[in-house]
């Protein structure tokens, strides 16, 4: 039976094989790992379909082929085994195979194959592999195998990765892919950044009230997140222009906001995941959508279409303690919205009787905005409006 490179999302015509967790020749088992395949920031792990014998293994790690490819030969008790004309080119190692991993500083153990996320913490961290007790299936070492370790506070000794200037760490696919894309959008859009202050004393009526009940019902805390994203759908039907991509020279304005939040891999990179017709989704729809993302993001189980897609992005590095950031945005969209910390402090409090100062949560949002698709004006009228929704919204009404 032949094993096919898989279709990995509706918008994904190729993928690039990783790392293989068989030899040919090799038994399989029907679920049996097979091999790792990766796009630019997914890697899936692909299974055995039958069980069979790994005749013969066609794609080599490294190489990248095209949806429907040919990637290896299994053959089931009973079948022919057909020879083929050519040597079929072989993984980059095979089971009895010891290698270095992580520049030389550690080693892998005989038999055990280790996927790209677990090769890659392993390098940075300079670890020596059969120090690391396994979880996965048949033993096999899990990135969270990886991390715990490092928790643990152990480490194997340090050799020839560290100099006087420190250590260098290489960039991985995902650190790559990341750099190259922020480099050209900076290069791409003439970025323009305004702020504005917003008092999130409503929102606090209604999140602070259900806090504790979701967070026992759903196992997360309600944060500002979703909020302030419903609060974004709402001032996009008025601002379309904001939820838009530059091709040639045209603005397309999409009809739908799939609205894309960035999520930090525990500081090893960067993804943004989509929310899908977010623009009709309710204040729990979205928390639950994005919890959802981000979970599936911090263990490796996105699908690429998680990350296609987007036509506006959320940034929040609010739990940081940030004041105000300037992101960077995504292309090909025209707008970014950085969400940072919500902190109480002295406020004028504006009423038809007279001012007054009094204690709110106050927190700043920062746009950055694409100035060849729109103005200073339209993104600052943008701005109030999404202060206006949050701070006067009754957003009792949501649930």
């Amino acid at each position: 039976m032949e094993v096919l490179m898989p279709q990995l999302g509706e918008t994904v015509n190729e993928g690039t094989i990783a790392a293989w967790h068989k030899a040919a020749g090799d038994s399989v088992e029907k679920g049996d790992m097979l091999l790792d395949v990766e796009t630019d920031k997914v890697a899936t792990e692909i299974t055995a379909p039958v069980s069979g014998v790994l005749t013969s293994i066609d794609v080599p790690e490294g190489e990248t082929v095209d949806v429907g490819t040919i990637l290896a030969v299994i053959t089931v008790e009973g079948e022919e085994v057909v020879a083929k004309s050519d040597a079929p080119a072989e993984p980059a190692e095979d089971a009895s195979t010891t290698k270095p991993v992580g520049g030389g500083l550690s080693k892998r153990k005989s038999g055990e194959r280790l996927s790209p996320a677990v090769r890659r913490l392993l390098k940075e961290h300079n670890l020596d592999v059969a120090k690391i007790t396994g979880s996965g299936r048949d033993g096999r070492i899990t990135r969270q195998d990886v991390v715990g370790f490092i928790e643990s506070g152990t480490k194997a000794p340090a050799s020839g990765g560290v100099s006087q200037a420190g250590q260098r760490i290489p960039f991985d696919r995902v650190r790559k892919v990341t750099a190259a894309h922020m480099v050209r959008s900076k290069a791409t859009s003439p970025h323009v950044l305004q702020t504005i202050d917003v008092d999130f004393h409503c929102v606090d009526r209604s999140r602070l009230t259900r806090k504790e009940q979701w967070k026992s019902e759903k196992g997360y805390s309600l944060t500002y997140l979703p909020y302030v994203a419903r609060a974004v759908c709402l001032a996009i039907a008025d601002f379309p222009k904001v939820n838009a991509s530059v091709e040639d020279d045209a603005l397309v304005v999409h009809a739908d906001v799939n609205l894309a939040i960035a999520i930090d891999l525990n500081h090893e990179g960067l993804l943004a995941a989509v929310a899908r017709n977010a623009g009709a989704m309710s204040v729990q729809q979205l928390a639950v959508t994005f919890n959802d993302l981000v979970s599936r993001a911090k263990t490796n189980k996105l699908k690429p279409d998680d990350l296609q897609g987007g036509t506006y992005t959320l940034s929040n590095p609010g739990p940081f303690g940030t004041l105000f950031t300037a992101p960077i945005i995504n292309q090909p969209q025209v707008g970014i919205l950085s969400m940072d910390a919500v902190k109480k402090r002295p406020h004028v409090i504006e009423s038809a009787v007279g001012d007054s100062i009094g204690i709110r949560p106050i927190g700043i949002l920062a746009h950055s905005f694409d100035h060849r698709a729109i103005d200073g004006a339209y993104s600052a009228a943008y701005l109030q409006r999404l202060k206006f929704l949050i701070e006067d919204s009754d957003w009792d009404s949501e649930w």
